[in-house]
């Protein structure tokens, strides 16, 4: 990357007249949308703030991305823990406190979303920014981001994204097209088609983040040959695509260096696969001149990122909530449900993505023994998925009723046991019903 990119990125950001005036004029128009909606009760505002904003301003996007140094984080999943980490990182690292730092912390990613967020911190010189796979390739173009975090790819709402590779094609193509002006690119080594979609990149960080999940990586992307692996590390026996040598890598609950310093995260964030997402926002942050100790000691004070993994009291039952959005993010949340009953709320409408088949593909089975409460609007296609896995389950569609059924299953015994609380139910839901929660639980 050249100093003079860098510098352009520094520099305050300056727009004629008109635009400056019609830039605000959208803005105090997606202001008042956003109080109209917390008044109405519909949520925080952010989202009709951004699609006023951007109706109003069709170059909103472009325009509050000029002049920051900007961060952006995106992947199918982890990309809003992720970002939150590397916020965090960022924030004590280098000082920045809410007047330098911006972040869509609410996780809306679309261009919208990013506008939203960004309009409310004209001044912030750096923004760390959760962004939809669909805009990575925009922002690129208009955000020039100085570190471009790429998670993983997999299936995810298939009536949206019928082709993940085709995504990664415009990540391709888009690096290709900024050049040695591009961004430095942090990458999972362990995503043959995240690999992939870098290789074009002028600077790539490897990160070895020991994934487990597999079944998104099965054909070579480059030439549709059937990938080997070996040892744990993925190759392509029909070309040159291979797992790169990682600088940094994952190991257990440690995170090695490229010094080969052992690190561990002790993130108040639980699962394996948040010190794989810890592993690459440490990263992200060490490139933006963010010292080791500084963004680990940043990182520990995330806790529930946009509601994820938080505690709350819903029906008279507290429980834990857990996002699973797909097959991928299913295989990581299941083992960290440890309750007696555990809930599983699913829907499929556009949020959730509307084809539910998906639902073959996650290993139920591991629920055996255990009871489960199966809720939301699709939960009779769960059912017939845990009884072909033969878990004990019963259908209570209404997610409240869900929660209260618990709630008096829990009144009926003793509230307690040997001196010891009874735990939270652990609650896994799609994306729909979990924004209904965070709502429910006063957490949006």
């Amino acid at each position: 990357m050249s100093a003079a990119t860098l510098a352009r990125r520094a520099a305050p950001a300056t727009l004629r007249l008109p635009d400056r005036l019609r830039l605000g004029a959208a803005v105090a128009a997606g202001n008042l949308a956003a109080v109209g909606s917390r008044l109405a009760n519909r949520g925080s505002g952010a989202s009709i703030r951004g699609q006023v904003l951007t109706r109003l301003a069709p170059d909103a996007f472009k325009l509050l991305l000029r002049g920051r140094r900007i961060a952006s984080v995106s992947g199918t999943n982890g990309k809003t823990t992720t970002t939150h980490l590397l916020a965090a990182a960022v924030r004590y690292g280098l000082g920045a406190d809410a007047a330098r730092l911006v972040t869509n912390a609410d996780g809306a990613n679309l261009h919208y979303g990013i506008a939203s967020a960004l309009s409310q911190a004209r001044s912030a010189d750096i923004a760390v920014l959760e962004t939809d796979e669909r805009v990575v390739s925009d922002m690129i173009a208009f955000g020039q981001p100085e570190v471009l975090v790429l998670l993983n790819f997999s299936r995810d709402q298939l009536d949206r994204n019928h082709e993940i590779k085709s995504l990664g094609r415009s990540w391709r193509a888009a690096l290709q097209r900024a050049g040695h002006d591009g961004p430095t690119v942090v990458a999972n080594a362990s995503d043959p088609l995240v690999v992939w979609s870098a290789g074009t990149a002028a600077k790539v960080v490897w990160v070895d983040t020991a994934t487990s999940w597999t079944a998104d990586a099965a054909l070579c992307p480059a030439c549709g040959t059937v990938l080997t692996t070996t040892d744990g590390r993925w190759d392509c026996p029909g070309c040159d695509l291979t797992q790169p040598a990682a600088s940094w890598m994952v190991d257990g609950h440690s995170i090695v260096t490229p010094h080969h310093h052992r690190v561990t995260p002790e993130l108040r964030v639980p699962g394996a696969f948040n010190v794989s997402n810890a592993a690459c926002a440490l990263a992200a942050a060490t490139e933006l001149g963010v010292g080791l100790d500084a963004a680990l000691h940043g990182m520990r004070t995330v806790t529930a990122p946009a509601g994820r993994f938080a505690t709350a009291t819903l029906c008279g039952t507290t429980a834990r909530l857990l996002l699973a959005k797909n097959p991928a993010g299913w295989a990581e949340a299941l083992p960290l449900a440890a309750s007696d009953p555990v809930i599983l709320a699913i829907d499929a409408i556009a949020a959730d993505g509307k084809d539910v088949s998906w639902l073959w593909d996650v290993d139920y089975e591991q629920l055996q023994g255990r009871r489960v409460i199966a809720t939301g609007p699709r939960a009779q296609d769960l059912a017939v998925r845990l009884g072909y896995a033969e878990v004990e389950h019963r259908v209570v569609p209404d997610l409240a009723a869900a929660l209260a059924a618990v709630h008096h299953e829990r009144e009926s015994r003793p509230g307690m046991d040997g001196g010891v609380p009874q735990a939270p139910v652990d609650l896994i839901a799609t994306y729909t019903p979990f924004q209904k929660l965070l709502k429910m639980a006063g957490l949006r």
